[in-house]
């Protein structure tokens, strides 16, 4: 089973979209999919169209309460499930103070977990408190959805440390799996700078002991879509809002590579538009090799 925390400190840079769409389209290849809502905020709940602060268990029963995983897991659609957020989950972290093993009430809820899955995804907050521990914790392979600017590549510094201290101390199996660009538009100078950043400092990291060693910079990008925007109003993921756009595609090409399979159609990976040429498909690093932005080691 494959637990991927998706994070990143900034918000509004994908997190919550990547979980709900890529899990759907590892969903639409067979694969069982958790989807866990980590975040007070609750976006994921509301993409999937669930409404948080009803009277059903959700993630705050789970960490606080013990409330079995099952019992808060929700059936979303064909091979994906939800554990939904609350408001309350805000106030966790204060509550669980004292609590013993705060850090891996989580990790252990899903190993206890009757059900099984190919992949738990977990969407962590925008901030390092307790709930974000719990989900590095609880996972095995971190993905970083990042923006291709200058202040996106300063954020994933400090996050990095900060998965370097969960591997030391609370989680040695923690891996960073990748980073996806998202809202991506190529052709940009400064997306090509931040392209060639990241690969050199991926590359530089081949052969160390840090996390970070065997990430790459996954070449499906997702690009900035207004139909990505939209589909979490009605609480619908991208292949079921608009199932032939530029995010749909570019959502299954990034399972296919997580998955590490060959790219073959499924039902949710629509054919290539007339207005999507091959070339917009991977990422576009033309841009000046003396790059401005600094590097992120």
């Amino acid at each position: 089973m494959r637990r991927v925390a998706v994070i990143n400190q900034k918000g509004g840079v994908g997190k919550t979209t990547t979980v709900c769409n890529l899990g759907v389209a590892l969903a639409a290849r067979r694969k069982k999919v958790l989807t866990i809502d980590l975040d007070p905020q609750a976006h994921l709940t509301l993409h999937f169209g669930a409404e948080p602060g009803t009277d059903r268990p959700s993630v705050y029963d789970v960490l606080v309460r013990g409330t079995p995983l099952d019992d808060a897991t929700l059936k979303i659609r064909k091979n994906v499930w939800l554990v939904p957020s609350h408001t309350r989950l805000a106030g966790a972290e204060a509550e669980l103070v004292s609590a013993v093993g705060r850090d891996v009430l989580l990790r252990d809820a899903i190993v206890d977990a009757r059900r099984k899955y190919d992949f738990v995804m977990i969407d962590c907050p925008p901030s390092l408190g307790v709930l974000t521990l719990n989900g590095l914790a609880a996972a095995n392979e971190v993905i970083i959805p990042l923006q291709a600017h200058f202040l996106g590549l300063q954020g994933m510094s400090k996050l990095l440390e900060t998965i370097t201290l969960v591997q030391r101390r609370i989680n040695s199996d923690l891996q960073v799996g990748g980073v996806v660009l998202c809202m991506f538009e190529a052709g940009t100078k400064l997306a090509g700078e931040v392209v060639d950043d990241l690969r050199r400092f991926l590359e530089e990291a081949r052969g160390t002991n840090v996390p970070w060693a065997q990430a790459r910079l996954f070449d499906a990008v997702i690009r900035r879509n207004i139909k990505l925007a939209e589909c979490p109003s009605y609480g619908l993921s991208i292949f079921d809002y608009e199932p032939h756009c530029n995010g749909a595609l570019d959502y299954a090409r990034l399972a296919v590579e997580v998955l590490g399979v060959a790219d073959e159609s499924t039902e949710t990976e629509p054919a290539r538009s007339a207005d999507a040429p091959a070339s917009a498909m991977r990422i576009d690093a033309q841009g000046s090799q003396d790059s401005s932005i600094a590097n992120i080691a």
